[in-house]
């Protein structure tokens, strides 16, 4: 393949393999009782608990008024819960339930089932190889910001 034919084809099937894992993915979450959002914040709070809404909307990269939504849902269904920070009384910590630390240890492992079955056959090498190639495209798009 010309590498004009491999530039040209390279974004297009990114973006179909991108649609594909998040579509499989997506799946595999609503089974669980999931969506892409919540497990994402799942996963952030695992390591973060006590983090504020605000910091949380900029670790995820989304808009604030869409992570109060989600806070809000989340506290709902009992997976997560506010407490007022002592530094700053208007501060409110987000902390994980029990129900949401065990929903999160489900999701670590279908997250490792989903990985294993998307990279199965690909060496380590082209791996590296890939990551290599995906930050510098995100350093390109960051440069561009």
């Amino acid at each position: 393949m010309s590498e004009a034919s491999v530039r040209s084809s390279f974004m297009p099937q990114l973006g179909v393999v991108t649609r594909k894992m998040r579509t499989l993915y997506d799946a595999r979450l609503k089974a669980q009782d999931l969506t892409l959002s919540r497990s994402r914040l799942l996963f952030y709070l695992s390591g973060r608990e006590g983090t504020t809404q605000k910091e949380l909307a900029k670790l995820m990269e989304v808009e604030q008024p869409s992570m109060v939504t989600l806070i809000d849902a989340m506290e709902k269904n009992g997976f997560i819960r506010r407490v007022a920070l002592s530094s700053d009384r208007r501060s409110k910590g987000i902390f994980l339930t029990d129900r949401a630390r065990e929903q999160t240890a489900k999701l670590m492992r279908l997250t490792d089932d989903f990985n294993e079955l998307v990279l199965a056959g690909i060496g380590d090498d082209e791996l590296s190889v890939v990551c290599r190639v995906l930050q510098r495209m995100s350093d390109n798009i960051s440069q561009a910001d």
